[in-house]
């Protein structure tokens, strides 16, 4: 069974995914579940003392309007009861808001923490397979949107719930019939509100999609204006983004008409003047009838009110709630991200040769991305990979440093597994440069440093020197103090080469280079060969390159089409041989006779 991905493309490798999506808040919010319940304690007490006062001013205005003659004595002890309930009320709602705001500091904390440690144990091809931006949403955005329902909705519920029932029982003390017409608001209310969010669900699931087509849209658009004006389409690109926009607008407008009557309609009924109205109403036909005391009007008439008013809160917690879901679902769904399988007992290799054997592997379980790879990698050898686009190059250079486990087959370092290697060892072991360079706000230094924290301001310097980059850095403000992003900004190729200064300074026994000279200009990638060639001593480097006159001097080349190696050897003797890689070299020499015409 293939995993099931939510929206934001995170999967549940376990298949179930939407079982346990619906109780994702409660999963999530276990390590503070106690701090919770103690909030909800202090909360519910605190709404049985904001219900007092409401009690004293029925219970002193019986006193003074009875026959028999108020007792002063008693409205006093009435009165400050009423005034140190509020005190409490109001000492217990800051010691419950307190408790929720500790536990969702501490839940973020944890929650960062847990996804922080779950990315680093992902296997470093899941973050190909996902979008950064998703990734920082989850971890930053979500996690914040769960603040509301932490820090206040929870124990708004519990007040929402709780005031009702004290008032009612203390109606009903006072007479169940009067309490039976002070609940007809809020029973009104509650029906209008079951038939208003009747299909909630999908209509929310709906607005969703329909706002996620209008950003996508506007994406689109600001990403491609600068193609779009070149080719004169931009009002075609425009209009797409209205259509978008119109649509969502439309969508959004006839959800709200559907429900604008329903709406305005549960505000009437559960307005306190409405509650009031009815109430009075009701008490006097029983009064008329018999059937209630004048006097206990009264009560009913203060407390109706504080009846349907939860109710509202209730609501807009209910509705907070639902807004957290998602959210929630999307941490819960990164938290569960698959995590690289590691050795109970990791083994230590001895020497970096590497072996291939028999590897094959797939992407999705279905397509070949390579099947039957028998490949050896010796020290101090240069393997280069060659082939068409598409011909799984680059899945077999990321195989090494385990971006993905194969599915069948085995690759070993030094004679062990790679599964049976502790990760940090392997990366120890293995530097690489690809294509998609990725640098740090940080300085220049820190970033060539990254493998090597401690490394001293000279090795830097020998590693910037031996990648070309050193005199582009020594033209920059702050020098290798330059932060990039602020002080610096690098051209591609210039950022290529300080990620080969970084995979130099780790000095890794093992490299591989994916187009690690794609972005380089002629002269700095010939100066960049040069480099290598003079630093792989005793190491073993796995090369990729469609610049073929690049790899000519490589120990050995192998051919790979439709995910097999269909071809090995040195230079000369695939070429003499006139098979696939003749046909590329030919193709390369012609496209750089084609460059050299059209050069000044």
């Amino acid at each position: 069974m293939s995993p099931q991905a939510n929206e934001l493309g995170f999967t549940d490798e376990t298949g179930n995914g939407p079982a346990k999506r619906r109780s994702a808040i409660g999963l999530l919010i276990e390590p503070v579940r106690y701090r919770i319940y103690a909030a909800c304690f202090l909360q519910a007490v605190a709404a049985i003392c904001g219900v007092v006062p409401f009690i004293a001013v029925a219970e002193i205005g019986r006193a003074l309007l009875s026959s028999e003659g108020a007792d002063p004595a008693r409205i006093w002890w009435i009165a400050g009861a009423a005034v140190g309930s509020l005190g409490l009320r109001l000492f217990l709602q800051m010691a419950a808001l307190l408790t929720t705001h500790f536990a969702d500091v501490k839940l973020q904390l944890e929650l960062r923490r847990r996804m922080a440690q779950r990315l680093s144990r992902v296997p470093l091809g899941w973050f190909d397979a996902h979008n950064s931006g998703a990734v920082k949403k989850a971890l930053q955005d979500d996690v914040t949107a769960m603040h509301y329902l932490v820090g206040h909705a929870i124990t708004d519920m519990v007040s929402a719930a709780i005031t009702p029932l004290v008032v009612l029982a203390y109606l009903f003390w006072i007479d169940w019939s009067l309490a039976l017409v002070a609940l007809v608001p809020l029973s009104g209310g509650m029906v209008l509100y079951a038939v208003q969010f009747r299909g909630f669900g999908p209509q929310m699931a709906a607005y969703n999609r329909s706002l996620n087509d209008v950003n996508a849209a506007v994406v689109e658009f600001v990403r491609g204006i600068a193609v779009v004006k070149t080719f004169g389409r931009e009002r075609q690109a425009y209009s797409r983004l209205t259509r978008r926009s119109q649509k969502f607008i439309g969508d959004f407008w006839a959800w709200l008409k559907s429900m604008l009557v329903l709406s305005a309609a549960t505000e009437i009924v559960l307005s306190p003047l409405f509650s009031l109205a009815v109430v009075v109403a009701g008490g006097f036909l029983l009064i008329a009838a018999g059937l209630a005391d004048p006097l206990d009007v009264l009560p009913a008439a203060v407390l109706a009110p504080a009846l349907t008013a939860p109710l509202m809160a209730l609501t807009y917690a209910a509705n907070e709630l639902m807004v957290s879901q998602p959210a929630a679902e999307r941490v819960a769904a990164l938290l569960e991200a698959p995590v690289l399988p590691t050795a109970a007992a990791p083994l230590e290799p001895q020497g970096a040769r590497v072996e291939y054997r028999n590897v094959a592997f797939s992407y999705d379980g279905e397509t070949v991305a390579l099947k039957d790879i028998d490949l050896i990698l010796e020290p101090g050898t240069v393997t280069a990979l060659v082939g068409p686009s598409g011909s799984g190059k680059s899945t077999l250079a990321r195989l090494l440093p385990r971006f993905w486990d194969v599915q069948s087959g085995q690759i070993t370092l030094g004679g062990v597994p790679l599964q049976h290697m502790d990760p940090h060892a392997l990366y120890a072991r293995i530097g690489f440069v690809f294509q998609d360079v990725q640098l740090l706000r940080r300085s220049v230094a820190e970033n060539i440093a990254l493998g090597r924290p401690g490394a001293s301001k000279e090795e830097i310097e020998n590693a910037a020197r031996a990648a070309q980059i050193h005199d582009r850095i020594l033209t920059l403000p702050g020098r290798y103090e330059a932060v990039v992003g602020e002080d610096a900004r690098f051209s591609g190729g210039e950022a290529q080469r300080i990620s080969i200064a970084r995979a130099l300074l780790a000095d890794a026994p093992i490299l591989v280079l994916d187009e690690a000279t794609a972005f380089a200009d002629p002269e700095s990638e010939a100066a960049i060969q040069d480099a290598l060639s003079r630093l792989i001593a005793g190491r073993t480097l796995l090369v990729i390159a469609h610049r073929l006159h690049t790899i000519t001097a490589a120990d050995q080349i192998c051919v790979l089409d439709k995910g097999r190696i269909v071809e090995r050897g040195r230079h000369q003797a695939l070429l003499d041989r006139g098979g696939l890689y003749t046909r590329l070299w030919n193709a390369n020499e012609a496209a750089l006779a084609g460059e050299a015409e059209h050069q000044p």
